[in-house]
């Protein structure tokens, strides 16, 4: 009787977990879900794909300015702009740039630090879609009354033909899940999230 016991035991933390996994695999896949213009743009650094899509939705006027978070400490505007092929100048006084994030927490308050000081209450957020939930989670705790509209961007490594059955693509998505239990729990604040 007790062995039955131990096993249920070690049995539901192990449904929950891959209940959860199933969930994650379905959020990281929903599609852009803004549906009026937000108050900014904000994308996090990881991907060029993502400063990009940005710049283009920046353009197609979704919002009248963008921040970019966790930008590295020498690269300036005039340098993401030609990477996306875009004259900088028609970006000037639209776009800011944070160079202090280095982790997905560490992006949360600055775009919070970044928010408040201007009065944004709404954004359009731009990264990756396995990264979306963490990244959600991270600014709930860091400035709770932001609302965030979400715009995944899919990388190219998941978007190819057989993706879903590479194994590296699966440790990314279990480490991403692991990563995203943790911001839940409030434990990335252990890892810091300020560029030294």
């Amino acid at each position: 009787m007790k062995l039955r016991r131990l096993w249920f035991l070690a049995l539901v933390p192990l449904l929950l977990w891959l209940g959860g996994f199933i969930w994650f695999l379905r959020a990281v896949q929903e599609p852009a879900t803004h549906s009026s213009a937000a108050d900014a743009i904000v994308v996090l650094t990881g991907g060029t794909e993502r400063v990009e899509t940005g710049f283009r939705l920046l353009d197609e006027g979704l919002a009248l300015r963008l921040f970019v978070s966790g930008v590295h400490p020498e690269s300036r505007l005039a340098d993401l702009a030609r990477g996306a092929g875009l004259d900088p100048a028609k970006l000037q006084g639209r776009v800011e740039l944070g160079h202090a994030a280095a982790s997905t927490r560490g992006n949360a308050v600055e775009i919070a630090a970044w928010a408040s000081l201007r009065g944004i209450k709404t954004i359009t957020l731009v990264t990756a879609g396995y990264h979306m939930p963490r990244a959600r989670a991270e600014l709930r705790r860091a400035m709770p009354g932001l609302r965030v509209q979400a715009h995944p961007v899919t990388p190219a490594r998941l978007r190819a033909e057989g993706a879903f059955w590479q194994p590296r693509n699966w440790g990314l998505l279990l480490g991403e899940y692991m990563k995203f239990l943790g911001a839940e729990l409030g434990l990335s604040a252990i890892f810091g999230g300020r560029r030294i």
